[in-house]
């Protein structure tokens, strides 16, 4: 008879997220790519848009990142949305409500990216770890539950 057996060395470790100056500078990096391709394909005038993309930006970013890194992205992607997503290109201007919100929104969105993450991780890790009835105990009935 053949006996089945898992090929894994034993549990796997939750993986560590990537250092944060690399998520900044994917943040950095990401942003200048999104705000050219938008000014490039819409025009400078859809900052809405542009929040969007960033957003979506921030909560990939956030996915591999830590929490510490989360305001640094958010201001990051900020930056680029305030200085060349809206005109005047190239100036920095604080319009105060909208500003806050702008960078709340970017904010929540790397962590929620993060959060999520860690979420999707420790799950993943407690089914490795959970132990379930095996395939030989369900096929004779005695298995903790059957009864």
């Amino acid at each position: 008879m053949i006996e089945w057996k898992p090929l894994g060395a034993g549990a796997r470790p939750v993986p560590q997220p990537v250092a944060t100056p690399l998520v900044w500078g994917g943040a950095g990096g990401g942003a200048l790519v999104l705000v050219a391709l938008l000014n490039t394909v819409v025009g400078p005038d859809r900052p809405e848009l542009a929040l969007s993309a960033l957003s979506l930006l921030a909560a990939l970013l956030g996915l591999c990142a830590r929490f510490t890194a989360a305001p640094g992205t958010a201001l990051l992607c900020w930056l680029f949305l305030n200085g060349f997503a809206i005109p005047p290109a190239g100036t920095l201007t604080w319009a105060g409500h909208r500003d806050t919100t702008w960078l709340a929104c970017l904010f929540t969105a790397a962590l929620i990216g993060t959060a999520l993450a860690r979420l999707l991780h420790a799950r993943a890790a407690y089914r490795r770890l959970a132990p379930g009835p095996s395939r030989t105990d369900t096929a004779t009935g005695d298995g903790p539950y059957d009864s």
